[in-house]
């Protein structure tokens, strides 16, 4: 939690924490200034799951999109604040084989809907691990991961969809560069020779998009095979 209390952040959204709040109920991840709001998965232990540290009470959360099927893995929450909603997910990944794809169609193609409903009431700024490199640019080997899981032709155009649905990929408005990446394997050293993928997003929509001071990694923090992203935006939620 040294991170946590370093960077002093409105909020915090965390993916892929395969645990509940009762499984950890012993360890010190509550922090005085921060409420935790916890979505796990209800079918499989220790699989999938997020969560979202803020230091405004939210004035309403939902968890899921409202699909038994795709909502049983805890896989997103949106959060109402005065001004936007924030919406913290973690995208399906699409699977050694691809076995999973048509699942994360679903939930891609669902998650859109869901925040067009939203998008209604007010803006929203999502952040999270949508399992997706967009571009040839996110990620070190674009031919040899042609069809593979996080750069399919169908991952990489509902990704396209989406933005031109208008909504921004933040970190693209301040950073052009290639090798610019969010996820390593643990594998080949990955991490040191800098093969890697750009799979971690803070997307706003147009109403905030004025209001975003800047996107960016924190590449030099360790502890997990993604590092942090930031994304800085004027005034408090």
């Amino acid at each position: 939690m040294d991170f946590v209390l370093e960077q002093d952040a409105d909020i915090y959204l965390f993916q892929e924490t395969k645990t509940t709040r009762d499984d950890i109920a012993n360890e010190k991840v509550q922090l005085e200034e921060y409420e935790s709001y916890w979505c796990s998965s209800k079918d499989k232990k220790g699989y999938s799951g997020i969560v979202t540290f803020c230091k405004t009470e939210p004035l309403s959360i939902q968890k899921g999109l409202g699909i038994e099927k795709l909502d049983k893995e805890g896989r997103l929450m949106a959060l109402e604040f005065d001004s936007c909603f924030v919406i913290n997910v973690y995208f399906p990944n699409a699977g050694r084989n691809l076995d999973r794809l048509d699942f994360k169609m679903y939930f891609n193609r669902e998650f859109l809907h869901f925040c067009e409903k939203l998008n209604e009431e007010k803006p929203l700024i999502i952040g999270g691990d949508f399992n997706v490199a967009h571009k040839e640019k996110d990620l070190a080997n674009p031919d040899s991961n042609q069809q593979n899981a996080g750069f399919t032709i169908e991952e990489r155009e509902w990704f396209s969809k989406f933005l031109e649905n208008g909504y921004i990929d933040t970190f693209r408005e301040f950073d052009q560069e290639e090798g610019k990446y969010t996820y390593w394997t643990y594998r080949y050293n990955a991490r040191e020779k800098n093969i890697g993928w750009r799979i971690d997003y803070f997307v706003v929509n147009k109403e905030i998009k004025q209001k975003v001071k800047d996107s960016y990694r924190l590449a030099d923090i360790k502890g997990s095979d993604h590092c942090p992203i930031v994304l800085e935006v004027e005034n408090h939620i």
